[in-house]
């Protein structure tokens, strides 16, 4: 009998971001594999919805207010998680904004803090606040940090949002020497263009379409090529991997600029 090496049952995830979109997708494929999930974001009400579908196919699934750019926010729900479920093992950091294209000389104070407040900030404070609980708890644990394509390339009328994610991705090799020690694993998770209600809109447009043709493949990402990357991370699949980055961007990475 082959093993299953994606295997999540018994441990706790949360999943920040969790109300539409990336977030959606990982946490049913998490509890697919066994794991109690736990949705975070700032629509309660949205996430009750989906935590109502996946409990309604027979997963362990809890919804938690969180606002991942307020530190109060954030330590309260790590409070509460800690008193409803008890300390998680996995984290999906997957919180994220971005803004619509925008040149360097007109990004704004208020353009490029609202990115870091949350691309940056936001991933950072989460995962130390999941990495104290870990330790707290004597427990291993995973961290995922969802960067994307540009934070390894770069891109025009996008600074801000690139200038985050690189830094997330720096975050995550930071992090990964120095919470080995404590038997926490921190890699990231680089996807290219998937198509989310964020960008739905532009990639349905006739310039949308011509875009996706620059891409090697010649298609944008569906969900599902995000699921294996995703277990890899999260399971004892990926023991032996920390401090990575793992493209998953139909080659994206490696065209030209």
């Amino acid at each position: 009998m082959a093993n299953n090496y994606f295997d999540l049952s018994g441990k706790t995830a949360l999943i920040t971001g969790a109300s539409s979109g990336l977030g959606v997708h990982f946490a049913r494929v998490l509890a697919q594999e066994g794991a109690q999930v736990v949705l975070a974001a700032r629509r309660v009400n949205k996430l009750e919805e989906i935590v109502a579908a996946l409990r309604n196919d027979g997963f362990k699934a809890d919804a938690i207010e969180m606002d991942v750019s307020c530190p109060d926010n954030v330590t309260v729900a790590f409070q509460q998680i800690q008193q409803q479920i008890g300390a998680i093992d996995i984290l999906i950091n997957n919180a994220g904004v971005a803004s619509e294209p925008v040149s360097f000389l007109k990004v704004n104070e208020k353009n490029w803090n609202w990115h870091m407040e949350t691309n940056l900030d936001g991933a950072w404070r989460v995962a130390r606040a999941a990495s104290l609980q870990m330790v707290a708890a004597e427990k291993p644990g995973c961290i995922i940090n969802i960067s994307s394509i540009y934070g390894l390339r770069t891109g025009a009328m996008k600074v801000a949002y690139n200038v985050s994610k690189a830094a997330l991705v720096q975050l995550t090799k930071s992090m990964s020497i120095e919470l080995c020690r404590k038997n926490i694993r921190v890699n990231a998770l680089c996807p290219g263009w998937f198509k989310t209600d964020m960008n739905a809109d532009y990639f349905d447009s006739e310039s949308g379409k011509r875009y996706v043709q620059t891409i090697p493949m010649k298609r944008m990402g569906q969900l599902e090529d995000l699921t294996v990357p995703l277990l890899l991370l999260a399971s004892e699949a990926g023991a032996y991997m920390t401090g990575a980055t793992l493209s998953v961007d139909g080659g994206l990475n490696e065209a030209p600029v």
